[in-house]
């Protein structure tokens, strides 16, 4: 079982020995005991991002070693969701929202600060950890790290009309010593419970963090956030 526990700003899912995959500052792939999301506070500018994790998690009493997050939504947010083999937890903050308008010539000009400021001041973020007790190999666990995004990212276009943040981050984890799966695609069982789990994860921190405050109904109404409003050349390969 994957065992989570907040302390001090900081969630650790624990599980011993696990084999993990990060899209996080420190990402790749990593055996180790733990992964963590840590809540950074506002106007949060820090660079050592290593040696502030660590501090970070002494600060909770946490010393197991594994991949870090960081958001800025704060952990009372944080909501965990379990079907079958599989639990995902998700925090979930749109103050940032990253817009992919499919008719960018059409989509309204935006007034909003659109530079990226986010990354730096840490103003939401949708982090997401996902674990399975099967045995993946590192194929089936990058595709299971997909499945994630693809469900994270329908989840919020659902629920806000934006496929994700400017700073989004998954890592997803799996038993080396588990009942080997070798498929993890959405019509398999641990990637249909992973879709089905990061849906009500995400779907549950949003309804926390956004309970007495509305959601940005588009780019220019957010803090900030990017629109992708240029054009590709499409050509036949």
């Amino acid at each position: 079982m994957f065992e989570a526990s907040v302390e001090a700003g900081v969630l650790q899912i624990a599980r011993r020995d696990t084999a993990w995959l990060s899209t996080g500052w420190d990402g790749g792939f990593e055996r180790a005991d733990a992964a963590y999301n840590v809540s950074v506070p506002e106007g949060w500018s820090r660079t050592d991002l290593g040696t502030y994790v660590t501090e970070r998690c002494d600060r909770a009493g946490f010393d197991l070693s594994g991949p870090s997050l960081l958001t800025g939504v704060d952990l009372q947010h944080a909501r965990g969701a379990r079907l079958d083999s599989v639990v995902a937890y998700a925090t979930a903050g749109v103050s940032n929202p990253a817009a992919l308008p499919q008719n960018p010539l059409a989509y309204p000009a935006q007034d909003a600060d659109t530079d990226g400021r986010a990354d730096e001041d840490g103003v939401g973020t949708v982090n997401i950890v996902v674990g399975t007790t099967r045995a993946l190999d590192d194929a089936g666990l990058a595709n299971l790290l997909a499945v994630a995004v693809e469900a994270k990212a329908a989840t919020l276009l659902a629920a806000t009309g934006f496929p994700g943040t400017t700073t989004d981050a998954v890592v997803v984890g799996c038993d080396p010593d588990g009942d080997p799966a070798q498929f993890t695609g959405s019509a398999t069982p641990v990637g249909a419970a992973a879709r089905a789990c990061v849906r009500e994860a995400v779907r549950a921190s949003l309804a926390s963090r956004y309970e007495h405050r509305a959601i940005p109904s588009s780019v220019a109404d957010a803090e900030y956030g990017v629109v992708t409003d240029r054009r590709a050349e499409v050509f036949s390969p």
